[in-house]
């Protein structure tokens, strides 16, 4: 597989995801700010850069892998402040529902991966 890891679908819905997070939490509470929405904007952005990452290591299945759970370590952390969000009243239901569709979505995605890297990694002959 060749190109670049902004090919990869799912780095385009994670990133997409962390925009969305990005332009809704600019309005939250300016208390909010070096707390959940630092936080959120964190995790979100990371699975992004995680998948770059695995992407430029993906002659190695061990790192790969490893870069791949890091990607969905972050993924799960941003559901939990989505959640944070929503209990606290700083996005309503519909927000919410469609975050977190997308959130999931990148989390099938990136177990998808996990399953198969052996799609998605080169090695060398």
């Amino acid at each position: 597989m060749s190109g670049d890891f902004k090919d990869w679908i799912v780095y385009q819905k994670a990133f997409g995801l962390a925009m969305k997070i990005f332009r809704i939490t600019a309005c939250f509470p300016k208390d909010e700010q070096y707390s959940l929405v630092s936080q959120i904007r964190r995790s979100s952005r990371s699975v992004c850069a995680n998948l770059a990452e695995a992407f430029r290591r993906k002659s190695s299945v061990k790192y790969f892998i490893h870069k791949l759970c890091d990607c969905d370590t972050e993924n799960t952390e941003t559901q939990v402040w989505l959640n944070f969000a929503e209990s606290c009243n700083y996005i309503g239901a519909e927000t919410f529902n469609e975050l977190k569709e997308l959130q999931m979505e990148v989390g099938k995605l990136i177990g998808a991966m996990l399953r198969n890297p052996g799609k998605f990694i080169h090695h060398k002959p």
